[in-house]
Parts: structure tokens; C-alpha cells; sequence
């Protein structure tokens, strides 16, 4: 089978490989329907790199498919059935997956970036990180279980009430997720800001009442004008806005962190986080939140189908993977190669 094989610092190879076997009795076995690309693998793939990997790992942490083998002992699955991938494997045993928060987990791993993902036709995971879903999704819907299940983590961190005025900053594929489920939970000011006119447009598309590009407005200017004292809630979607945030939040107001930048270190005067009672979350991935984001999808809440921009097959997944380093796509659909 053709799999995408990270094979060193800023090099993505495809490469044939043997189709994988069960290791363990609750073992289940994908043929993969179809992936994505995240700015995770874009990141993975940097030079230098924006986020680690396993050298000889295949890519693709969000991904659709069909059981076809399974181990066993394995109970909650059946040949046959379709699933979307949780691609975090935790221990269950150490404290955070004992108390609840198993994203905290001291032991976890991630399918995908250290173990064997679903950039290829064939894929082997713990069926305890597979999760039913109908057939009446759309593949390239379904792919998106797993953003769509960290957006979910995050959104009930901040809990946005009816009418509440948001600010999201970054409008890439968490920011625009983050904009719809926004608009479903009642949000009514929702200002996207993003330095590409291109990401924008998808924002209004997306349910944003208004779109801020700082090369040409002011963001304080026109968050202010719109809420009057500034957002109920700031979401910061890239990882090195922290200070920004502060701007715009109004007193009293919510903070949520959700990008990962390992290197910024914005300057933060503690004192006004006091002054002014500002409640700032971080939220990391998601915490046993695909059986939600399974009922949204099945439900057909979210327009999501907007989202996706491209669709390859995996021959030509470099295209792809040039396309989001340019910031020219939101969503790309990665389908495998036919045997």
C-alpha cells in the first residue's frame, strides 16, 4: 500500500509498504476512507519543525474508514462498521485518566505523529480510539471529528451565552470550526480577524458578522465600535496573541487559548488580569468529546461541508501540503490511492 511517510526534518515521503497487522487482541484494522491535512502536519513537516514526529511514522491523525479485522477481544466494533479515529492513546491508569483528564494524560501518544496514521490505505489502532458513526455522513465531513471535537473541548471551557460578542483571532480551519459552533450555541457579535482577506471571506461564510484584516483596520477600533467595552470572550486560534487578547476583552470577560506556539512569549501584565477578574483557559485537544461531535455531525448542525477546499488523492498530497503553507486552502480532503 502507498502510505505519506515523514521521513526527516521538512521531508514527507510516499513510499510502498507492507499492509499493517493486528499487534494486540484489541486491535482493530481500518481500510482508510479518507484523511485530512492539518496545520499540525504542516507544522510536523517545517524546517525547522513547528511540532515533533516520529521519523519513519505515517502521517494523518484525522481520518475516516471501514473495520475490516478485528481482535479478539474487541467489543465495541464489528466488521463492517464505519469510524472516525481518536488519534490519542492514553494509559487509563495514571492520575489525570483516573480523575477525568485524560487529555493530561502522563503517558499519552498521538496516531499519527508517533504511531502509524491514516496517510495510507490501511491502518491498525486500539479500538478504543474508533468511534461509530453513520454512513450517511459525507466522508469529507466525517474527517473532521477530530478538530471539531477540540473546538467542542474548548467551547464549553468559555460556555458562550445568547447574544454574547466574540473575538476570534486566527481563521484558519480551528478558527473557523470554532465560528460555527459559536453561531449554533446563540453567539451574536462574532469578529474574525486574520491577516488573509482568503480565510476572511470563509469566516462570513462560516457565520461571522464582522471580519477584521489589520493590514487595513484597526482591531481595537472596531471591536470596540461593535461591542461598545469590549468582546465577551476572546479565542485565540494561532498561540502568540495572549497580549492582544488582553486589548480586547472586556472586563470581567473570558479568554480561551487554544493555538500551540512553543515559542512565543508575549508580554502579559498580570495586573490587569486581576483588576479587571479576566478568566484565562488554555485548552488542549479534547477530552471524551467524540460521542458529541459524532450526534453534531449525524445531526447535520454545522456547515462544515463550506470548509472543504481541495480534495487529492494521495499521490499528490505535496500539493496539498504546499497549498496550506501558503495559506490558499482551509480544509484538504487527502483520499487514498486504489489498489
Amino acid at each position: 500500500m502507498l502510505a505519506g511517510v515523514f521521513e526527516e526534518i521538512g521531508s514527507l515521503v510516499l513510499e510502498e509498504r507492507e499492509d499493517p497487522t493486528l499487534q494486540t487482541e484489541l486491535d482493530v484494522k481500518i481500510r482508510v476512507e479518507a484523511a485530512s491535512i492539518c496545520g499540525t502536519d504542516v507544522h510536523i513537516l517545517a524546517d525547522p519543525p513547528g511540532h515533533p514526529a516520529t521519523a519513519g511514522v505515517v502521517q494523518g491523525h484525522e481520518y475516516i474508514g471501514e473495520i475490516v479485522e478485528i481482535g479478539k477481544d474487541v467489543k465495541n466494533v464489528v466488521i463492517g462498521d464505519r469510524v472516525v479515529v481518536d488519534p490519542t492513546t492514553v494509559c487509563g491508569f495514571c492520575h489525570y485518566c483516573q480523575t477525568g483528564q485524560q487529555n493530561m494524560c502522563e503517558n499519552s501518544s498521538s496516531i499519527g505523529i508517533f504511531i502509524d496514521g491514516g496517510w495510507t490505505s490501511y491502518s491498525v489502532v486500539p479500538a478504543r480510539n474508533v468511534h461509530k458513526i453513520s454512513k450517511e455522513v459525507p466522508a469529507e465531513i466525517a474527517v473532521l471529528a477530530e478538530p471539531l471535537s477540540c473546538v467542542i473541548n474548548g467551547s464549553e471551557k468559555v460556555n458562550v451565552q445568547p447574544g454574547d460578542s466574540v473575538v476570534i483571532l486566527g481563521a484558519g480551519p480551528m478558527g473557523q470550526i470554532f465560528t460555527q459552533v459559536l453561531k449554533a450555541a446563540g453567539a451574536g457579535r462574532i469578529i474574525c480577524v486574520d491577516y488573509s482577506d482568503y480565510r476572511l471571506d470563509y469566516s462570513l461564510k462560516s457565520g461571522a458578522t464582522h471580519t477584521v484584516n489589520p493590514k487595513n483596520q484597526d482591531v481595537f477600533q472596531v471591536v470596540i465600535e461593535e461591542t461598545g467595552i469590549g468582546a465577551d470572550v476572546v479565542i485565540d486560534c494561532v498561540g502568540s496573541l495572549f497580549d492582544q487578547a488582553m486589548t480586547l476583552v472586556r472586563k470581567g470577560g473570558q479568554i480561551l487559548l487554544v493555538g500551540m506556539n512553543e515559542h512565543a512569549q508575549p508580554l502579559i501584565k498580570q495586573y490587569d488580569i486581576t483588576r479587571n477578574e479576566i478568566t484565562v483557559q488554555g485548552t488542549f485537544i479534547q477530552n471524551n468529546d467524540f460521542p458529541k461531535v459524532i450526534k453534531i455531525l449525524e445531526a447535520n448542525l454545522l456547515n462544515l461541508k463550506e470548509l472543504i477546499t481541495h480534495k487529492v488523492t494521495l499521490s499528490n498530497i505535496h500539493e496539498g501540503i504546499e497549498t496550506m503553507k501558503k495559506g490558499e486552502a482551509i480544509k484538504i480532503i487527502v483520499y487514498p490511492e486504489e489498489k
